[in-house]
């Protein structure tokens, strides 16, 4: 009890430190540390990401930073695919489900160690060539919705919900890229609609994990637990640290992990 409670608590400061994707070190942990295969640790990992992002979003809601709009549409396509996911996950043998998350996380650690090389977009969105689809309306404090913007989003959610189902991450290793590069929101608001749609998307696959009897509730609950806790932690503390420095150290741990798992995947 005691392990898995610490073991959410971890969880729990490296999503409010590093941000959405931080959450896709629920699983891994939960393997290792708890000793649960891939599809056992998915359901957990995504109901503890989901309380701890829920937490987040409704901190975003507060300071206004979530575009709940954009939020609800890019939930809705990831809702559509999540239990699809799921249902994938429960019927594949464990070795190719943990290969799979491996190099999902290897490439979730080269993009966000590739983001920590870059100029700071804390202030400020980034520059591209062409405007992105969905632009904020500065004056309305709302985004203009298009075709383009629209699609845009419901594709990334529906990637979101797939891997979010399948290998029981939140998705917002996907996600925050995806705001990023479709609209032109500050760092700040990225990172809480990002967390409505988590906390959103993983209500769903709980929800389809539970009906079917794959969520071990006597571990989900402590692990939960010690995510909130640690998710309360981090965001007293995340403004004083550098960001590029923490998602240098983000990168290089789920390298580490991602190597790890391929290994106990081989043997």
């Amino acid at each position: 009890m005691i392990i898995v409670l610490l073991l959410g608590l971890t969880v729990g400061v490296i999503l409010a430190l590093t941000g959405a994707g931080g959450g896709i070190l629920a699983v891994p942990l939960l393997v290792f540390g708890a000793g649960l295969s891939m599809a056992e640790a998915g359901p957990i990992g995504l109901l503890a990401v989901g309380l701890a992002a829920t937490l987040g979003a409704v901190m975003g809601l507060k300071n206004g930073t979530v575009r709940y709009k954009a939020a609800l549409l890019v939930a809705g396509a990831g809702i559509v695919c999540s239990p699809l996911g799921l249902w994938l996950a429960q019927r594949t043998p464990n070795r190719p489900l943990t290969i799979m998350f491996a190099f999902v996380l290897m490439y979730v650690a080269f993009r966000v160690y590739q983001r920590s090389l870059a100029p700071s977009t804390e202030s400020k969105p980034p520059v591209t060539s062409k405007p992105p689809p969905c632009l904020l309306d500065v004056d309305r404090g709302k985004l203009n919705w298009t075709g383009p913007c629209a699609w845009a989003l419901a594709v990334s959610g529906i990637v979101a919900g797939g891997l979010s189902g399948l290998l029981g991450v939140g998705g917002g290793f996907v996600m925050v890229p995806a705001l990023q590069r479709y609209t032109n929101l500050t760092a700040q608001s990225v990172l809480a609609t990002s967390l409505a749609v988590i906390a959103l998307v993983s209500i769903s696959g709980v929800a389809a994990s539970s009906a079917a009897g794959h969520l071990q509730w006597a571990v989900a609950i402590p692990f939960s637990i010690g995510a909130l806790a640690g998710m309360i932690c981090g965001r007293l503390v995340a403004a004083k640290l550098s960001g590029p420095n923490l998602q240098k150290g983000f990168a290089l741990v789920s390298a580490g992990v991602a190597v790890a798992l391929l290994v106990k995947a081989i043997q």
